[in-house]
């Protein structure tokens, strides 16, 4: 999508969509559909940008027909600028996500975690093992590697404290770049982001179920507190996603959950998704495990519990194995998922090919059977 359009009319629609919101969550009505919050008209991807012959492991799954032309949406997993990321971020931030544009420019919306503060004041939590954070420039190696929107909603979105998270959303604004999962309340914080692609309208929303037991409320979002939106918050979020579903052709939900170093869903975490399915979320994705974990249907939903480390301070181990996950929709019907291996080189990512990829898939494919999705 093009950064200049995206700019452009995120800042007009901005306090409509604040409005449209507030009534949405607040009233349990749905949004006029002429008045969709933060809609931005995506265009297609650029036809000049070659994308890899893909190693992946595709399915059909089988919902409810929808309408309209099919949608791909590509995920990355967890992304900070630490480290070698960091250095890459200061001498060429298009170089960050270089090794997996095609991908992510490939499909027509692409999205991921951002798992950073965006700020160069404050100072970072008390007591808080580890703390991250990047200069503005961040969002425009996002940009720049083909992104299109993020979710700030995790364990490290308020690292500094609430000078950060103004400094997150102020830097957010500036670049003309989506977050969600994030606000000054409540509202905002569970928030969808609306897209309109092919016809076909996408709703996104963000969410957290990681949250330091010391921060947890302090953290979350309020009606008149800045923070994130949390998964603790059940009833809040499933509000949010009913919302949305009034919204939207295909929701989305991304999530930060499960345990790290875990390659299986924890015990909460199907239940949570269970719950985002029947108050109508399509496709359920997530990651904070540090590993790549499995995916399938979950009924008529697509759901995939971990999507790995992208752009992080890794540089051996599991901790390096990622993907791109494509999932391509028309409207509530998943018609199919392909999973791209992915290794961080020097903490950056790299699509695999040959061997190497054919490979990998089979053992994301075999991750499944921990999930007890079809």
């Amino acid at each position: 999508m093009d950064p200049r359009t995206r700019a452009i009319t995120l800042a007009a629609c901005g306090a409509v969509g604040l409005l449209t919101v507030v009534l949405a969550l607040v009233l349990g009505g749905a949004a006029p559909p002429s008045t969709p919050l933060n809609t931005i008209g995506a265009d297609a991807a650029d036809a000049s940008t070659p994308v890899p012959e893909p190693s992946s492991t595709s399915f059909g799954v089988v919902a409810t027909q929808g309408s309209g032309e099919a949608v791909t949406i590509a995920f990355g997993g967890d992304i900070h600028f630490e480290g070698r990321v960091g250095q890459v971020l200061a001498r060429d931030p298009a170089g960050v996500l270089a090794g997996v544009r095609p991908l992510l420019a490939g499909a027509d919306l692409a999205m991921a975690n951002l798992e950073t503060a965006v700020t160069e004041r404050g100072t970072p939590v008390e007591g808080k093992e580890y703390t991250f954070r990047a200069p503005a420039r961040a969002f425009a190696a996002l940009g720049a590697g083909g992104l299109d929107v993020v979710s700030m909603a995790n364990n490290h979105g308020l690292d500094y404290g609430s000078t950060g998270l103004a400094d997150s959303l102020a830097a957010a604004r500036g670049a003309g770049f989506p977050v969600v999962g994030i606000g000054q309340s409540a509202t905002e914080a569970y928030a969808p982001w609306t897209t309109t692609v092919k016809g076909q309208r996408i709703a996104i929303i963000g969410a957290t179920a990681v949250l330091d037991d010391n921060l947890r409320s302090a953290w979350t979002a309020g009606e008149n507190r800045a923070g994130l939106a949390s998964a603790y918050e059940t009833e809040r979020l499933m509000s949010a996603v009913r919302a949305a579903r009034l919204l939207a052709d295909t929701l989305v939900v991304y999530l930060h959950w499960g345990t790290e170093g875990q390659t299986c869903p924890n015990d909460t975490q199907p239940t949570l998704a269970r719950s985002l399915v029947d108050a109508g979320a399509d496709i359920v994705v997530g990651g904070h495990s540090h590993r790549v974990e499995g995916a399938g249907r979950m009924g008529g939903a697509y759901v995939a519990y971990g999507l790995g480390n992208f752009a992080f301070y890794k540089d051996s181990g599991p901790g390096t194995e990622s993907g791109v996950l494509v999932v391509t929709a028309t409207g509530r019907r998943i018609d199919r998922a392909d999973w791209h291996p992915v290794r961080l080189v020097g903490q950056l990512p790299r699509t695999l090919r040959g061997a190497e990829a054919t490979e990998a898939s089979k053992s994301w494919d075999a991750l499944r059977a921990c999930t007890g999705l079809g």
